[in-house]
C-alpha cells in the first residue's frame, strides 16, 4: 500500500488529531502527494490539482495542521520499522564480536558501546522531562511542592 493510499484510508476513517477540520478528498490527496513527491509542482500534478490551488491550500491553517499530522505519521511509521529492525541489528553486531575479523569485531564493540551510552543518556533525559512535567502539572493545579536541592 502506498503512503497516498494509507493516508486516504486514515482521512476517510476520520483519524484527525484534536478534532481537526475535515478536508476534501482532493486536499487529502494533495497532502499525500506532498509527502511522496519532492516538489510542489510534482505533488500538484500527482494529486490532480493546480499548483496555484496547492499553494493556496498550503497557506491555510487547517491544511497546514493536517499536513503536519501526515508528516508525523510518516515519521512514526519509520520509527516503528526501525524499532522492529533493532533486535536484528543488535544480533548482527553480537555475531560480529566474534567473527574472526579484528576490524569488524572492533567496529561492532564500538557500535554497541556507543549505542548503549546513548540509550542511557536518552533514558535519563526522559526521566528528567517526566519529572519537570510532573512539577509543572502540580504547580498548574495550585499545589506547590517544596524545592529540592540537588
Amino acid at each position: 500500500m502506498s503512503f497516498m493510499d494509507f493516508w486516504l484510508v486514515m482521512a476517510t476513517n476520520g483519524t484527525h488529531e484534536g478534532g481537526a477540520t475535515k478536508l476534501t478528498r482532493k486536499a487529502e490527496q494533495a497532502i499525500a502527494a506532498l509527502l511522496e513527491h519532492p516538489t510542489i509542482a510534482e505533488a500538484a500534478k500527482a494529486s490532480g490539482v493546480s499548483e496555484r490551488s496547492l499553494w493556496r491550500w498550503l497557506q491555510r491553517a487547517d491544511f497546514q495542521k493536517r499536513y503536519r499530522e501526515a508528516q508525523r505519521a510518516v515519521v512514526d511509521s519509520a520509527i516503528t520499522k526501525l524499532q522492529a529492525a533493532t533486535l536484528r541489528a543488535v544480533e548482527t553486531l553480537e555475531r560480529n564480536l566474534n567473527c574472526g575479523n579484528f576490524f569488524a569485531e572492533n567496529a561492532a564493540a564500538q557500535a554497541i558501546l556507543s549505542h548503549s551510552f546513548k540509550a542511557i543518556e536518552v533514558r535519563e533525559l526522559q526521566d528528567q522531562i517526566d519529572e519537570i512535567k510532573t512539577l509543572l502539572e502540580t504547580r498548574a493545579n495550585g499545589k506547590h511542592e517544596p524545592r529540592r536541592t540537588a
